[in-house]
C-alpha cells in the first residue's frame, strides 16, 4: 500500500503522437493534488509532490494534434509512471524510443507504480510486465492489443485493472478513478476526497468503477482459490453460504478457509465484506441512491448493519463518506 509522503515524484511519459489532453490531464490532476497536499502539510502554495513531464531523450515532443510540448526531464528514478494515450504506429515508436521498455522493467522491479491509459497500456505489455496478468485498454485498440500480446489476459469488460503495482485504465474517465487511487496513496484520503468532491462528482460514468486494490491478492498459484475470487466478484451481492461455495469448488469448508487465507492473506468473510464496501463507496460517490438502496444492492438487507460495517472499514458513516464527495453549495 502506498504511504503518504512529501517526497514522491510522478513521471508522466511524453512521446510523439501522445494525446495532449491525456498528457495534460494527468499533469493537472497530480499538480492539483500536490498543491492540496502541500497546503495540508503547511507548505502554503508550494507543491508537495514533484510532477514531471518526461520524454525518453529529454527533448520536446510533437503531440497528436501537432502542438509542440516541452518536457521537464528524461527517464529516471520515480515513484509513479503515468503512460498517457497516444496515436500512431507502435512499432515505429518502439524503434524511436528503445529506452522506454527497459526503463519500465527497471522501475517495476524497484516497486514503482506504473499506470497506463488506453493505448498507453501497450508500453507496459511490450515490456513484458503484463504477461499472464489481467489488463484492459480502450475497445478501439483491443484487436491489435490481443494480437500483439497474446500472453496478456485482456479483460475489456473491466475498465480498471491492477496487479502487482501495474494499473490499466480503459479510457479518460476510468483513468481519473485510477489517479484518484494513487492520490489517496501518496497524499492521503482527505486530499483525494477533496479533489473528488470538487472535480469528479458530476462525471457521468457508463460503468461501475473497478475495485482497485484486490489485484495483488490474486498473485498466487492456487487456481481453485482464484476461481472462487472471480466467482465472488460476480456474485458478491447474492445470498450464499461459504460451505456451498466450497463444496461447488470441490473443497471442504475447513480446507477452503485455510487455502483462501493462505493464498490471499484474507479470511473469506473479510474479503467479501471489502468487495461489498468498495462497491458501496463507488455508489455513494457517483450516484444519488439512498443508503438503504445501496445497502441492498451490495448484499445487506439491514441498512443499520451495513452502516456499522461501513464505518468499521472506513471510519466514516455512509452519509459522511458521501458528503465529502459532494460539491459545497454557495
Amino acid at each position: 500500500m502506498l504511504k503518504p509522503s512529501a517526497s514522491k515524484r510522478i513521471s508522466i511519459l511524453a512521446t510523439d503522437g501522445v494525446f495532449a489532453s491525456t498528457l495534460m490531464q494527468a499533469k493537472d490532476f497530480f499538480h492539483m493534488a500536490s498543491l492540496r497536499y502541500g497546503k495540508q502539510l503547511g507548505l502554503g502554495l508550494t507543491p508537495a509532490l514533484e510532477t514531471w513531464l518526461v520524454s525518453p531523450d529529454g527533448n520536446p515532443v510533437t503531440t497528436f494534434n501537432g502542438s509542440r510540448i516541452e518536457v521537464e526531464g528524461s527517464l529516471g528514478e520515480t515513484d509513479a509512471v503515468i503512460l498517457p494515450a497516444f496515436w500512431g504506429d507502435f512499432d515505429q515508436f518502439c524503434q524511436q524510443y528503445p529506452q522506454v521498455e527497459p526503463w519500465l522493467q527497471e522501475r517495476h522491479a524497484a516497486g514503482t507504480a506504473i499506470c497506463g491509459e488506453a493505448s498507453g497500456v501497450f508500453w507496459m505489455a511490450a515490456a513484458g510486465l503484463l504477461d499472464e496478468r489481467e489488463a484492459t485498454t480502450h475497445w478501439r485498440f483491443a484487436k491489435e492489443f490481443s494480437e500483439r500480446f497474446p500472453r496478456v489476459l485482456l479483460t475489456l469488460e473491466k475498465h480498471l485493472t491492477d496487479s502487482d503495482n501495474l494499473y490499466c485504465a480503459g479510457g479518460t474517465t476510468s483513468s481519473c478513478d485510477l489517479y484518484m487511487h494513487l492520490v489517496e496513496g501518496f497524499c492521503g484520503a482527505s486530499v483525494a476526497q477533496g479533489m473528488a468532491r470538487d472535480i469528479l462528482f458530476e462525471v457521468q460514468r457508463n460503468y461501475s468503477p473497478g475495485r482497485i486494490g484486490f489485484g495483488g491478492q490474486k498473485l498466487h498459484l492456487d487456481t481453485r482459490v482464484l476461481q472462487i475470487q472471480e466467482w465472488l466478484e460476480e456474485h458478491f451481492a447474492e445470498k450464499f453460504r461459504f460451505e456451498d461455495v466450497a463444496r461447488e469448488h470441490g473443497m471442504s469448508i475447513r480446507n477452503f478457509m485455510r487455502r483462501f487465507q493462505a493464498a490471499t492473506g484474507d479470511k473469506p468473510l473479510h474479503y467479501l465484506q471489502r468487495l461489498r464496501i468498495e462497491t458501496a463507496k463507488s455508489l455513494l460517490s457517483t450516484t444519488r441512491k439512498s443508503i438503504k438502496t445501496i445497502s441492498y444492492e451490495v448484499g445487506y438487507d439491514d441498512a443499520s448493519f451495513f452502516a456499522r460495517l461501513f464505518r468499521h472499514h472506513t471510519e466514516l458513516s455512509p452519509n459522511q463518506y458521501r458528503q465529502q464527495y459532494r460539491h459545497k453549495s454557495g
